[in-house]
This record gives C-alpha cells, structure tokens and sequence, in this order.
C-alpha cells in the first residue's frame, strides 16, 4: 500500500435530503465539513419538500465545493478520490450529489466511489473517536431512518438486525412538534421544550416492548402508534377546556422514544456479543437520548461512542469519512454509470 492509499485526500458529496455537505478529509483527519442547508425553505410546509430540495441542491452545489476547497486549502487538481452518497435518500436531491461527482471524478481522473448513507453515518465517528472495533453495533436515528446494524466492516459488512416498521424517530419528533406548535424541524425544539417537563408525567406507550411483539420485532422499532397516543392526549386535553402542558408532552414523549432506542440497542450489543456501541443520525444530537445511552451503556459495560452534534446530522464529513476508509482497505471504485438509489439497502455499502 502506497502512502497516498494510506493517507488519501478524499472529498465527499452529501445530497441525500434537504443539506448540501461536502467534507474533505485526509487520512483520518477531517480537513473541513462544509454544509448549505434549505431547512428554512421546507419550514412552512412542515417537512422536507422533495422538489425544493433537489432545486436547493443545484445552487448550492458549486458555492460549497468552492468554500470547502478554500477553507481546506485544497485544490481539486490535488484530490485522490471523491465519494458521494448514492443511497438512500430523495431520488431527484440524490441525483445533483451523483451528477457532480461524477463530473469531478472524470475532469480529475481519479476514482469515484458511491457510498451508502446509513453506513456513512457509521463511518463519520472515526474522525472523532479512531477505528472502530470489530464488530460494533450501530444505532442510527433520523428523520427516515431508526436501524440497529451489526457492523463487522463498515467498508463491506453492515448486517441490519432491527428497523423502523413505521416512523422513524425523527419523523415521530417532527410529527409531534406540530401538534405542540412547535417549529420545523422538530427535534431540536422538542428538546429544548422538554427540559422543562416531566418525562414521567404522562405514561406513553413503548411501542414493540411487549413480549409478544418482542417474538418477532425483538430489535425493531415502531412509533406511528406513538405519535397517534400523543396526539389523543393532546385532543382530550383541548376537548376538556384545559391547556396542554406543552414541556411535560415533549418531555413524556421524548422519554419514550429514547427509552425503546437505548433498550433494544443495549440488548442487541449483549446478545450479540459487542461491547462498542455507536450512536448516530441527527437524532443522536438529541440530549436525552446521549444521557440515557450513556447510562444504560455504563451499567452494562458497554462503550458508548457518539460524534458531536455537528457530525451527527447529513454532511459531506461522513461519505469523505467512508469513501477515505474505501480507499485504504483497497475497495475498488464504483463504475462511472453508477445510479442513484434512493432504497439502497444498508447490506450494500458500496454501489
């Protein structure tokens, strides 16, 4: 192995929903993680419109490959490879991120690497926290995906054990945010609101905790039933003339999706033998979900990782953080036709 494979320079494209990351790492040091959001575009439509997302992409595109260069002190012409999120993800958003790199891949001939998001999401702690032990187990929370993945090699051997039947956690967040009239987008709000309240006032559901779902959904997660609790409760209290305790809500709320994540992500890591557990997705910024997991983590002698909330979130750091790992296990390079797949499946890292 050369010493450019060994430590290469390698940019990455993030386009998967509604953030624009490109990141550019070298070796295993993030050099820049440079991100263009359209958050605010999609607030007064409650939720990531898909079409907004892709226009967002394509005039944010070149803008933030220029800053990233610059804050990098990188030139193109300087780069050993660029990887790209291919999948999953918004298709027509997903499509800008493949089109630019493949045009960078060609204009600079180097090596083009697709890359899966969820493994990506794995991928990003290394910056922080070095490589990861084999095997560790993943639990990531967003606003598409919940997923537990045993992850043997994060460049090739990603095994999903557990997945959201339903919502996923951040969707449940945004969901319920609404109906408290709380911002766009809804987790960080929730959060904040939630300090405030009594996680233990009001008994929500645990959705597949029961022993009989526990037979067949034992690493699975719901919260559709979840949010429709919330949303009774919230009903009642209006129908009574009473007004609703908006921090005991989130705080309730919050406290029972945090408490199904951490207890079937500990569970997991015991029955399957790992003492390493990572924690990411833009969920994983939320407050109480890091606390509780370090808790459950502790008392079960479980290493608890978690990047800090900046790498948490979609950026380009992660698929430069996977597409640098691709390049030093001598992964080959994905084709130049490669497609964009917005169901992508987590058991291929690579397209």
């Amino acid at each position: 192995m050369t010493a450019r494979t060994e430590r290469p320079l390698v940019l990455g494209i993030e386009t998967s929903c509604d953030e624009t990351g490109v990141g550019i790492v070298h070796g295993g040091e993030l050099l820049v993680d440079a991100v263009a959001t359209s958050v605010d575009e999609h607030a007064r439509f409650g939720g990531v419109v898909p079409e907004v997302a892709s226009r967002a992409h394509l005039e944010a595109m070149v803008p933030t490959l220029e800053r990233a260069c610059t804050q990098a002190g990188v030139r193109l012409a300087d780069l050993d490879a660029v990887a790209v999120t291919s999948g999953p993800g918004l298709a027509g958003a997903l499509t800008v991120g493949v089109a630019a790199a493949k045009a960078l891949a060609l204009a600079l001939g180097v090596p083009l690497y697709g890359v899966n998001h969820l493994a990506a999401h794995v991928a990003v702690d290394t910056l922080e926290h070095g490589p990861l032990p084999s095997p560790s187990m993943a639990l990531l929370v967003s606003g598409g995906h919940s997923s537990l993945l045993l992850v043997p090699d994060v460049t090739g051997d990603v095994r999903p054990l557990g997945r959201t039947i339903d919502d996923a956690a951040g969707e449940a967040f945004d969901k319920v945010a609404r109906l408290l009239g709380l911002p766009f987008p809804g987790g960080p709000h929730v959060d904040r609101v939630a300090r405030d309240g009594g996680p233990a006032t009001i008994a929500f559901p645990r959705g597949l905790t029961a022993a009989h779902d526990m037979a067949d959904h034992r690493y699975d997660f719901s919260f559709s039933g979840l949010k429709t609790a919330v949303a009774r409760w919230v009903e009642r209290r209006e129908a009574s003339g009473e007004p609703v305790p908006v921090a005991d809500v989130a705080a309730s709320f919050q406290e029972a999706v945090v408490d199904v994540l951490t207890r079937k992500a500990v569970l997991a890591c015991r029955e399957n033998g790992v003492d390493t557990l990572l924690v990411g997705g833009g969920v994983a910024a939320n407050s109480r979900l890091r606390a509780m997991a370090a808790e459950r983590c502790a008392d079960a002698g479980i290493t608890l990782r978690v990047p800090r909330p900046g790498l948490c979130t979609d950026n380009g750091a992660m698929v430069a953080a996977l597409g640098s790992l691709m390049v030093a296990a001598g992964r080959p390079p994905s084709a130049l036709d490669l497609p964009a797949d917005s169901s992508m499946p987590v058991t291929l890292v690579q397209a």
